[in-house]
């Protein structure tokens, strides 16, 4: 985890003290929380924008760690990853409504469970937030079977019901 921009412990988190905008590289990376759910495979309705989440992830995320297995090469192979930036967080819809850039540009607050928050990259598991253990790959999967693949848990704010799973 990096360090806080200042070393006094009464001063506000960067991501509280700071706009996107204004974040170094190395907060900005520390913002993401692990979850996965952003590279979870998405279908758009074109008629109507609605946006219908799968459990079906991208080629390159890790189910298990809930990480890109090729970060800083990943548009090379997935040339439709989008590289989130501030004005992208603000104008995306699809983004789950846990993502740390969307609640900070939102002007909310981490949840407990954000590593940022806890110290650990497991209370995002721990919470049953991160997509572990609830995806499918794409690799091989036709177009077409992507609706029988449907789930509503990306949406959830909170810890995700067993019911939603």
């Amino acid at each position: 985890m990096p360090p806080m921009t200042s070393t006094d412990p009464q001063a506000e988190p960067f991501w509280r003290a700071k706009s996107l905008e204004a974040l170094t590289p190395a907060e900005w990376e520390s913002l993401c929380d692990g979850c996965g759910r952003c590279c979870l495979n998405k279908l758009e309705d074109w008629d109507t924008g609605q946006i219908e989440w799968t459990n079906i992830a991208c080629t390159l995320l890790d189910g298990e760690t809930c990480r890109c297995r090729d970060y800083e090469n990943r548009q090379a192979t997935v040339p439709d990853c989008v590289q989130l930036t501030p004005s992208e967080v603000r104008t995306l819809t699809w983004l789950p409504p846990t993502c740390a850039y969307k609640l900070v540009a939102d002007g909310h607050d981490l949840y407990w469970w954000h590593p940022l928050i806890s110290g650990s990259s497991e209370t995002v598991h721990e919470a049953g937030i991160s997509v572990r253990g609830r995806t499918i790959s794409e690799d091989g999967m036709e177009l077409e079977d992507y609706e029988n693949h449907l789930v509503d848990w990306p949406l959830i704010d909170g810890p995700i019901p067993e019911e939603a799973s």
